[in-house]
Order: C-alpha cells, then structure tokens, then sequence
C-alpha cells in the first residue's frame, strides 16, 4: 500500500463522524473540494467507495465501517501523542473541544463552562452534541467527543464526580390542592408530566413501580427544558433533579416540594477515555470543566 497522509486519515474519520462533505469541510475549516479531493485520494488508496451518496448525506461502505475504528484510534494516539510533546496555553488555542450534555446539562452547566472559558480559553471554540445514553461510551471510546457529563456509568471510561444530586417534585406555584407539603395520596391523585427515559433519569419511574403505585399521566415530553413554559398555572406535577428544579423556582410560577416517596440520590460525573490524559489540552479542558461546575454550587 502507499504511504498514506496523517490528513487523509484525519479527513476520512472527520467524513465518517460528520455524515456529509459540508459538514465534514467545515469541521476540518477547509474547502469542500479540498475534501473531496481526499475522498478520492482515499479511494483510491483503499480501493473502494467508502461512502455512497444518500438521503440523508453519505452512508459509509463495509470497508469504511471495518476501518472506522483503526483508524479513529490510530488518529486519537498520534494526536495525543503530539499534543504531549507541547505546551498547551488555553489563552490562544482556537482549538474544538467536544463535550456531550444532556438537556438540563445544557441548562445547568453549560453557562458555568462557557463563562470559564470565555475567561480563560476566548478563542476555543466548543461543540456540544445531545446526550445519547446508550451511544456515550462508543463516543468517548472513537473520540467523537472529548467529554461527557451524566449520571449514569460509561463503562471503559474514566471519571470524576462533579455533584450529588437527588428528585424532588416541581408544580405549580399557586396549584389548587397542594401546599407546602406533599402527601403520597395527594401526589397519586394528580396529574403528571413525565420526560421520557432517553433522558437517562427514570429512577423514580422504577420505585413506584417497584411500590406497584399508579400515577395519572396528562403528557410525556423527550426534555425537561419545556417544563417552565407548562407547569406554571396548572395541577400538573413532574419529578426533576433539585438543583434544576431551583432554576425553575427562581423564574418564578413554580415551588418544588419533597417527594413523598424515598427515592435514591445520585451522582452526576464528568467521563473521558483514558486515552485522551495524554493530551494537555484535554487535560486542561476536563479540568476547568470540573472547577466551573464545583465553584458554581457554592
């Protein structure tokens, strides 16, 4: 085989992740014909299509699917191995880091994270993709991301926990029935709005269950971000983390009350592949992660 370019590996595990010679071009801040020119370089060297034109973008071949994971891996170690070699200064990087949040992650601690870079990295630019619980640990594993914040285990990753956190419930501040107190037979005669479990958070769901008690759903949503613009003014209840639910309570129209029920509290951690502790940056990255989210719960 020809001796092949670090570029072309880079161009061909960009092209696979972005789905689209557009999307993959503006990831790696080149021309789409630039990229196209790889691909044909590529399959050239490879002697196959690798990616066939679709509906929806371009879908990779076997080939590409078999090469994929070599050559992500074999791009993370030469990347990282680099990057050790350098002094990082997050005060002039223009580097893409990637990080994947959940819905209220975006509503809690991205604003911690982006106030710390902008700070201290101005020039970063940073990626956040929509937390899928079941893809995480393929994500940190391929290094389509850098980081994950979650609550559940990633398993092969490493990790650090960055809160405790544990369910209350969140209702309308002047809701007809209930007070300031919440009695079980109270709570089971409301109606209730229920996000879905791609959210990753179905604790609760699993104990009343177990309790073999029923609830009344009026709506189930995939984001606990609507809630605000839907609870306010109505008997409906839902269960959230607490810290969220007190960012709810401060816009006003909401109260958040102990659930009547006991419910396990949880932890919420920041998650890498052990790969990536050889690169400064990353390094960097996961820690003003961290003291953005320890400093801002004080």
């Amino acid at each position: 085989m020809a001796q092949i370019d670090l570029n072309l590996i880079r161009t061909f595990v960009t092209l696979y992740e972005a789905g689209s010679v557009t999307a993959a071009a503006e990831r790696l801040f080149v021309t789409q014909p630039s990229v196209s020119y790889a691909l044909a370089r590529l399959r050239e060297l490879f002697d196959d299509p690798l990616f066939s034109r679709s509906r929806d973008g371009i879908q990779p071949t076997f080939v590409a699917e078999q090469l994929y994971a070599t050559l992500r891996e074999a791009l993370t170690r030469i990347e990282g191995a680099v990057q050790s070699t350098r002094q990082f200064d997050p005060g002039t990087t223009e580097r893409r880091f990637r990080i994947t949040l959940s819905d209220l992650g975006e509503l809690g601690f991205l604003p911690l994270i982006l106030a710390r870079l902008n700070r201290e990295a101005p020039l970063a630019e940073v990626e956040v993709l929509p937390l899928q619980v079941d893809e995480v640990g393929d994500w940190l594993a391929s290094g389509k991301v850098d980081t994950a914040i979650c609550r559940q285990a990633v398993p092969g990753s490493r990790s650090r926990v960055l809160i405790q956190e544990r369910y209350v419930c969140l209702l309308s501040a002047d809701h007809p029935r209930i007070g300031e107190r919440l009695e079980l037979a109270g709570y089971l005669a409301e109606r209730h709005v229920v996000v879905t479990r791609t959210s990753g958070h179905g604790i609760a769901e699993d104990v009343l269950q177990a309790m073999k008690l029923e609830r009344r759903i009026a709506l189930r949503v995939p984001h606990f971000s609507v809630l605000p613009k839907i609870i306010p003014g109505t008997d409906l209840l839902t269960i959230l983390p607490a810290q969220i639910a007190r960012m709810f309570v401060a816009e006003g129209g909401l109260k958040m009350l102990e659930l009547p029920f006991a419910v396990p509290a949880f932890e919420v951690s920041l998650h890498w592949r052990a790969s990536s502790e050889q690169s400064a940056a990353l390094e960097w990255f996961r820690n003003a992660i961290a003291d953005a989210i320890l400093e801002g719960q004080h």
